[in-house]
């Protein structure tokens, strides 16, 4: 894989078409829940001031009311993006009281699984059907695991660099076509390697008890009220808290586009017995959209994402069938409770990076041998990646850990100094150097510095990410948004309420009736 990344790293030099890399779009999707001021999960809706949930582009929910989605616009350089997503954490505190925003990834204490709010979308059809999918996922998996929250890294490359390329591997099929496919090579790179971020990057070594009351684990405590695995990564990453068995069944692994659709589509369309036991709609109430594995695409989960903008009223599905792969979604990242939006440059450098080199390695295919072995090398990573001699199946046989990630960024390394030289910048250079530092040293992860920080402060899980999180507000309140910032915000949040009025007062069908329209659309 290094020698086919190192010639296309060079012949994109040479041709100066690494220039195109300076398009890279980027666009940051982090989810943070809304709790009290002793750690307890908000029992408040979703704050007007922030505008409607349904129709703000910027600040919305996720499945609880009480989970915030921040979105940003997209943006070509990720220090831009970066700062949008520090405004809108400072915009947010504007409105929420003494509320704070949850630092981690892993939800604080939560008394009652009952206690947790489910998302209202309002009383049009599409909130509706918003605030019902999420009840259904109540009824599939539990409402704990709908606490937990993440970052999404969206990214994608400029048509140019695509035209270029493309000519660069004297590819004949439409621009669409190669891009797609393209984003699938990147895609299954990115699976191969991805247990290397989870090392790396992962946060969540540690959860409140009442995250698994009355369920069966492996996890020690720590101390009071806390649950860890010594040498865990990003228990938010594993399997803990829900069941899974009828998802594992679909056997994804992203070796094309047509095949992707295929498994969707037929998982949507495919009843699965479990949920036909639940029922859809139960004394005129709905428990779910419909009973098939799949209520619609976003129910299932992956680490990564292929992704298109679809038009309103448009499913993913049909957008990416019809238009291609527009961009990708990074969907392993784990809120750092160290930094105040979870996220820093030096990380979304590195996942450049990274996604350029996995886009630039082999273009073979996943077998499902290989399927398997990525599976398997994940669920070691996320509960035992820390732990010393641990070593990792490939085709050719077990590799350690250390080794396997050595080689994985000499050759992220490559990437990296041609973007480093592109920028004039050495940042990406020392991106990279951060990483193998913690290779080196696994004290520098964050899952080392969380369970070293709890073990020294005394305090469990929850008083430990509720200090963090109310030093995070008050690093958010030490200087004001600018003007222009506060009033472009203040005017969406104005323009989203007005626009849930306006889609609820033009709504023609029942409910009922637009269900069955949407579902066989």
């Amino acid at each position: 894989m290094a020698s086919v990344l190192k010639k296309q790293l060079e012949q994109l030099v040479s041709s100066g078409n690494d220039v195109h890399f300076k398009g890279i779009l980027h666009g940051i999707e982090k989810e943070g829940l809304r709790v009290d001021g002793s750690g307890e999960l908000s029992q408040i809706g979703h704050p007007v001031g922030l505008g409607s949930a349904l129709t703000n582009g910027d600040i919305t929910t996720d499945y609880s009311e009480s989970l915030l989605e921040f979105i940003t616009p997209v943006f070509e350089a990720p220090e831009e993006a970066l700062n949008f997503l520090e405004e809108l954490h400072k915009f947010s505190y504007q409105h929420l009281g003494e509320e704070l925003i949850w630092g981690g990834s892993m939800p604080c204490h939560i008394k009652d699984e009952a206690d947790i709010p489910i998302a209202h979308f309002g009383a049009s059809n599409v909130g509706q059907l918003k605030h019902i999918y999420r009840v259904g996922l109540e009824h599939r998996y539990g409402k704990m695991m709908q606490t937990i929250a993440g970052i999404h890294y969206n990214f994608s490359l400029p048509d140019d660099f695509w035209q270029a390329l493309q000519t660069q591997q004297a590819n004949t099929e439409s621009l669409q076509a190669f891009r797609s496919a393209s984003y699938f090579r990147l895609i299954r790179n990115f699976r191969r390697h991805s247990w290397l971020l989870l090392y790396l990057f992962g946060a969540s070594p540690a959860l409140c008890d009442s995250f698994l009351e009355g369920k069966n684990h492996n996890l020690e405590t720590l101390h009071d009220h806390t649950l860890y695995l010594p040498y865990a990564t990003s228990l938010r990453m594993s399997d803990l808290g829900y069941s899974n068995k009828a998802q594992a069944s679909l056997n994804i692994c992203f070796n094309h586009l047509n095949t992707y659709i295929s498994s969707l589509h037929r998982a949507i369309h495919t009843p699965y017995g479990a949920y036909e036991t639940i029922g859809t709609k139960v004394d005129g109430h709905y428990k779910q959209l419909n009973t098939n594995i799949l209520q619609i695409e976003n129910e299932y989960y992956s680490d990564v994402r292929p992704k298109r903008v679809a038009a309103p009223g448009e499913k993913p599905l049909h957008a990416l069938q019809q238009r291609g792969v527009e961009y990708i979604e990074v969907r392993n990242t784990d809120i750092n409770p160290f930094l105040p939006t979870g996220i820093d440059s030096q990380q979304a450098k590195f996942l450049d990076a990274f996604l350029i080199s996995c886009l630039l390695m082999s273009d073979d295919e996943i077998s499902d041998v290989e399927c398997d072995m990525i599976s398997a090398n994940l669920d070691k990573v996320v509960s035992r990646g820390r732990e010393p001699g641990l070593t990792l199946e490939t085709l050719n046989g077990p590799v350690a850990l250390t080794s396997a990630g050595d080689d994985i960024l000499q050759q992220v390394k490559m990437t990296a100094k041609v973007l480093s030289k592109l920028h004039n910048d050495d940042a990406y250079m020392h991106c990279v150097t951060a990483q193998h530092d913690k290779l080196n040293d696994v004290s520098l992860t964050p899952s080392a510095q969380v369970l070293k920080a709890l073990k020294e402060s005394g305090l469990n899980h929850t008083q430990w990410l509720l200090q963090k999180s109310t030093e995070h507000r008050q690093t958010f309140n030490l200087s004001p948004l600018p003007q222009t910032v506060q009033h472009k915000l203040t005017e969406q949040v104005d323009k989203s309420l007005n626009a849930q009025a306006e889609i609820e007062a033009s709504d023609t069908l029942n409910f009922d009736q637009y269900l069955a329209e949407y579902l066989a659309s």
